[in-house]
């Protein structure tokens, strides 16, 4: 018995030993998917993939690309992790129908294999500020020759077309995958219609590493481990859509508008500032017009003043539209990725008026309510006549439920009904309740 067991042991051993070695000789390839814009924290979800398939020593990265662009600085700083990285890296532009504009086309070009699928472009890399403001001629052609400088080493060192490179920069030129690929040189490696067609067709092709060495391919039967963001990578990435931004804003504004109307209220303004930091972080990266920030927040103060001033409405009325255009102009770029939607800035704006509209209102018709307390409170009471009184003397009334001195222009009888007109410390001035001011 104990025999069959060592051999059953043995058996399990040489297996597990075989399936080890089988694991070691398949080719690793690390798989991360950017379908947002160039910003910090796609960089640095792209730079964490690239240190992991070098940690692990893959035998490629690809990353699949979808972007509307973004930041330089953010692309750069990708660009230098691929340029340095010990594990070639491929960028694929897909699924059909996807694009790597702006600073996702630098990213393609950095990569030592650059593919797209059917149905792509990429292109229009011209530089605009990032507040979104119109540069002035001088600083937009230093932007824009720094930024084709970029262009044109990325392309030469990987051996793609120069000249394209440089007029996707300087002319805002795109470039659909034919077009890409047919160029001569082509600025990219290759058509792949699916990412798996991606992994067989750069089996055994040798690619120029970006130092100048040659390096073969392996991903025949490739095991490929897909690399995602963590939490705080897509929560802070999500933050950073147009339309989260904006709402971001919104929300914080009302929040703060709130916590001031109720002071103490305590859970509107701990919101609202949450809010409005977030909304600011993702003003960071955003191409934002403000302009159209200041337009916003004065249709906010203006909708505020509603309450302290009487504008027939006016106020109100200029509050709205101030704050419809703001949103427009909010984010200033030509991509539909990068601008706030439509139908989130009309339910937004009809929400934010009719809560503010409602909120002065309210405070309208606080201010305008008759007090019921103290001295103000005493006036327009209905009260008693204990007893007489006349000009130049004084009774007794009871009102309120209590008894006063009171005196009187005129004649007033004993049980008559009277109707307090002024308040002197403990001495009321009453007359007639059938009279009426």
């Amino acid at each position: 018995m104990t025999r069959s067991v060592r051999r059953f042991a043995c058996a399990v051993a040489l297996l597990a030993s075989w399936a080890t070695r089988g694991a070691e000789d398949q080719p690793l390839v690390y798989s991360a998917e950017v379908d947002a814009l160039i910003h910090p924290i796609s960089a640095r979800h792209m730079v964490e993939a690239i240190r992991r398939a070098d940690a692990d020593r893959a035998a490629l990265v690809v990353f699949t690309l979808r972007t509307p662009g973004g930041l330089v600085d953010s692309a750069r700083e990708i660009n230098s992790a691929i340029i340095a990285a010990r594990t070639p890296v491929a960028v694929w532009v897909g699924p059909s129908g996807a694009r790597a504009a702006s600073a996702g086309f630098l990213i393609t070009l950095a990569a030592d294999v650059a593919a797209m699928a059917p149905g792509t472009h990429i292109g229009a890399a011209h530089p605009v500020s990032g507040t979104g403001e119109a540069m002035n001629e001088t600083m937009s052609k230093k932007a824009a020759s720094d930024v084709a400088a970029d262009a044109r080493t990325l392309a030469s060192n990987r051996g793609r077309n120069v000249k394209l490179a440089e007029e996707a920069v300087i002319e805002s030129r795109s470039f659909t995958e034919r077009e890409a690929l047919d160029a001569m040189p082509p600025l990219i490696d290759l058509i792949a219609p699916t990412f798996d067609d991606l992994i067989k067709s750069l089996d055994g092709r040798t690619v120029k590493r970006f130092d100048g060495r040659s390096s073969v391919l392996q991903t025949k039967n490739a095991r490929v481990v897909a690399i995602e963001m963590n939490w705080r990578e897509r929560i802070l990435s999500a933050i950073a859509h147009p339309n989260i931004a904006y709402l971001l804003l919104s929300l914080g504004t009302l929040g703060l508008t709130i916590e001031l109307w109720s002071p103490g209220a305590i859970l509107p303004g701990v919101v609202g500032g949450i809010c409005l930091l977030l909304a600011f972080f993702a003003f960071q990266i955003l191409p934002v017009n403000y302009a159209g920030l200041l337009l916003v927040l004065f249709g906010i103060l203006l909708l505020v003043l509603e309450i302290k001033i009487t504008s027939f409405g006016l106020l109100t009325v200029g509050g709205i539209v101030s704050l419809l255009f703001g949103s427009f102009m909010l984010i200033d770029s030509d991509a539909p990725e990068l601008q706030v939607s439509l139908q989130v800035i009309l339910p937004v704006v009809i929400a934010l008026s009719a809560i503010l509209i409602f909120l002065v209102r309210i405070a309208i018709a606080s201010q305008r309510r008759h007090a019921v307390t103290g001295e103000s409170g005493m006036i327009d009471q209905i009260g008693l006549a204990l007893t007489t009184i006349g000009p130049g003397m004084t009774g007794r009334v009871q009102t309120h439920g209590e008894i006063w001195t009171a005196t009187a222009s005129e004649p007033i009888a004993e049980g008559e009904q009277v109707r307090v007109s002024a308040v002197d410390g403990l001495t009321l001035t009453v007359r007639r309740a059938e009279e009426r001011l």
